[in-house]
């Protein structure tokens, strides 16, 4: 994957690619001390557009205030702006964005008042997570033989870099395995989330999804919570068992980086038809509409970079 820009945003200023670099003893780097925020850009209806670039830019301040960061130098409109200004720079139409604030010098205690904090928002092109095959076929996954972070553990409401580590765990083991992705179980044994999208069962006209009270509120998963209704299907917020996963109409993940991708196949269990199924295929089209600014009641989560 390129990763490569024209600049990268670094408190305040617009750095060239190359030398928007750290120290070796930032804290950050050692104990995974920061929160992020993935966010796509996309080449909409009147020009490039963030897409809920405002919800996001809250999260990341929601992040901050779970991981125990007090004091910000930037307000949300700065942020904002910022992100703007860095697509607009790099003269990106579609692009992923990730804003990172983290613990920058100081620390080594262990204690988040013991630094101070820094953000940097970096931009890039990059094509779907799961890869573009992924859209039509659906992907193979499995249930992860690692548990999903307990709430009180490792803030589960919380983009906090070091969370990701239990993702690389159970990602890695999952593809050494032959699969493209992992489902992970909450401490309780049920459903939790995959290691960077949520998860949803289709059985009829309803669609299941885990409750948030374990996993990550993901914008992704609201904005398909609203089409879905939208579009006539009940969605319920209930537990979900590992053995409903096997017995659903289809099933599918939703996230940033994802976007929305069914699963053809998990724990060698056909799901369906072995393909992407007829619902996920409909809140797929309507959801690359929406994101592209195509669907006038959707409009307003497209914020042109102008």
């Amino acid at each position: 994957m390129g990763m490569e820009s024209k600049f990268i945003w670094m408190n305040g200023e617009l750095v060239p690619f190359e030398k928007a670099t750290l120290h070796f003893l930032t804290p950050a780097l050692h104990y995974g001390a920061a929160v992020f925020e993935g966010i796509r850009a996309y080449n909409a209806a009147k020009g490039p557009a963030v897409f809920r670039l405002r919800e996001h830019t809250e999260r990341l301040f929601d992040s901050a205030r779970v991981f125990g960061f007090r004091e910000f130098p930037w307000t949300v409109d700065e942020i904002i702006a910022a992100t703007k200004d860095t697509v607009r720079a790099n003269g990106f139409k579609d692009c992923y964005i990730r804003p990172l604030l983290y613990l920058d010098g100081g620390g080594w205690n262990l204690n988040v008042d013991g630094g101070k904090p820094s953000l940097a928002i970096a931009t890039w092109e990059w094509g779907n997570y799961l890869g573009e095959e992924a859209l039509a076929k659906g992907i193979r996954a499995n249930i992860s033989s690692f548990t999903r972070h307990h709430p009180n553990v490792m803030m589960t409401k919380a983009k906090v870099s070091g969370n990701y580590a239990n993702s690389f765990l159970a990602k890695t083991e999952s593809v050494r395995l032959g699969f493209d992705e992992a489902i992970l179980l909450d401490p309780q044994g049920y459903i939790a989330e995959c290691t960077g999208e949520n998860l949803f069962v289709v059985r009829g006209d309803k669609l299941f999804t885990p409750s948030t009270a374990p996993v990550l509120e993901g914008i992704t998963r609201q904005s398909i919570f609203t089409i879905a209704t939208d579009l006539g299907y009940q969605v319920i917020e209930q537990p979900v068992s590992r053995d409903q996963l096997y017995i659903a109409d289809e099933v599918f993940v939703v996230g940033t980086a994802a976007e929305c991708i069914g699963l053809s196949e998990i724990d060698f269990r056909t799901i369906g038809d072995g393909k992407t199924g007829p619902v996920t295929r409909k809140i797929q089209n309507v959801y690359h509409d929406a994101i592209r600014g195509k669907v006038a009641k959707y409009e307003s989560w497209c914020d042109y970079v102008g």
